[in-house]
């Protein structure tokens, strides 16, 4: 069972109308008993006074609306009528079936909603289930708030700026954003520790313009931790290194809490760490990363297709697989490694990308042109490369919704068969950490020498 299509009554005619979809929220433990509890209720048609668009019902299976969940949501739509940004919270025992009505257009952000099958899911006993507890944030209010706001962030306190700006087009505030990097970073900060990072930041919000920013920006506090490392692309007329680069580094609360005030919505990392000397250098991969990409008419359930592939050959040569979305269309896998080489990860990473695009050419591809990208999957194994950075897990995108590249299980990969399925915003991933923890805690060990080395 992948996601639960919702109705809710029309407050005036009583009629059952279609009110969108939920696919987040769920453990796999309760999707196993909910696929078991629906079939019980199976029916061979839709139960709404009025057939849902199509493009949202393929491949749906329908059962008589006869349960009733709580759904948590962020939006409900004036023209299209449907609940935005959703997440499962559990059956309604003590509710039935007519106390679900349709949500005003004035709902407000966060509003919880009993919602009638097709697809509620069992909660533990009557009345609502609980939310799940969050991981405590580190970052407390020292004074009301206003236009700038004083916050201590672990041992330090800083000064925040414009917290109710908006910079989605939702709503979700700068303010949002730093509550979000406070609550995520005990699962977050070790995913990025003592690895330089670039960011991109947005201080117009995702609607204006957004730049990259690879150098520590004039004004960074004094204890941000930096680190001093030879560009790996610019290069002089003479073919030399270009001129060095100041890394931020983000090994603590405040440093990251710093970064999200700057609008640093999106943090990228590359696939090494730095010994900070003297002198300062990069220590070899220690991690294999794969971007699944999906071109022109292909989504990210054509990505779990292909991860499940490269998850198989990747075990085969002793390597241990997890993947993350990443936050926008597409995938990404990683794996722990031990290498003293390093291009030893890209050229590895390639052999395995051309194999699968030999395979299945049809499906997957290893080049980079976008003109042989249609409907295919690009498998970008150049993410390997010291130059290259990918997206840090946990981190938000700077899209039309705050979404973010969210750690999944490979139940959650073989089960996907929509999109959305893999769609997770910033609220939704607070209460995945909260139920399930850090999916990726494997890439915090050391890994085993790749085949090549």
């Amino acid at each position: 069972m992948g996601g639960l299509l919702l109705g809710a009554h029309d407050p005036g005619t009583g009629d059952l109308r279609y009110v969108g979809d939920v696919g987040t929220g769920f453990t796999d433990a309760e999707r196993d008993r909910l696929r078991t509890r629906l079939a019980a209720l199976e029916r061979p048609g839709h139960p709404f006074a009025v057939a849902p668009p199509r493009e949202d019902v393929a491949r749906a299976r329908w059962v008589d609306p006869v349960l009733v969940g709580e759904v948590r949501f962020r939006q409900f739509t004036r023209g299209g009528g449907r609940l935005r940004h959703t997440s499962w919270r559990g059956l309604r025992a003590d509710r039935v079936p007519g106390d679900a009505v349709v949500p005003s257009t004035e709902a407000r952000p966060n509003e919880q909603l009993a919602i009638p099958g097709p697809g509620p899911g069992p909660g533990p006993g009557p009345g609502p289930s609980p939310a799940p507890a969050r991981p405590a944030a580190d970052a407390e209010r020292a004074q009301p708030p206003g236009p700038k706001v004083t916050v201590r962030a672990g041992g330090r306190k800083l000064t925040l700026s414009n917290l109710d700006k908006p910079l989605y087009p939702d709503g979700f505030s700068k303010g949002e954003a730093l509550n979000y990097y406070s609550r995520v970073a005990p699962v977050f900060m070790p995913h990025v520790a003592g690895r330089p990072v670039t960011v991109v930041r947005w201080p117009d919000g995702t609607a204006g313009k957004a730049f990259f920013e690879k150098k520590v920006p004039r004004g960074a506090p004094d204890w941000l931790s930096t680190v001093r490392l030879p560009s790996t692309s610019a290069r002089s007329r003479h073919g030399q290194r270009g001129e060095p680069i100041e890394y931020p580094l983000l090994d603590e609360l405040a440093a990251l809490v710093w970064a999200a005030n700057l609008a640093a919505l999106e943090i990228h990392v590359p696939q090494y760490t730095v010994d900070l000397g003297p002198p300062p250098a990069r220590r070899p991969p220690d991690r294999l990363v794969f971007d699944l990409d999906p071109g022109p008419g292909a989504t990210v359930v054509d990505c779990c297709r292909v991860a499940e592939r490269l998850q198989s050959l990747l075990a085969d040569d002793g390597l241990t697989a997890v993947a993350a979305t990443s936050g926008s269309k597409g995938l990404q896998m990683y794996s722990p490694i031990t290498t003293r080489d390093p291009a030893a990860p890209s050229a590895y990473a390639k052999r395995l990308a051309r194999q699968l695009a030999r395979e299945t050419p049809d499906r997957v591809t290893a080049v980079m042109a976008k003109t042989q990208r249609a409907g295919r999957v690009f498998i970008d194994w150049s993410q390997n490369n010291p130059a290259k950075t990918t997206i840090a897990p946990y981190s938000l995108r700077g899209r039309d919704l705050p979404a973010v590249a969210t750690p999944v299980t490979w139940a959650e990969i073989r089960a996907c068969r929509r999109a959305n399925q893999l769609a997770f915003t910033a609220e939704d991933v607070l209460d995945r950490v909260a139920e399930q923890g850090d999916l990726l805690e494997t890439l915090l060990g050391a890994g085993p020498h790749l085949p090549s080395d």
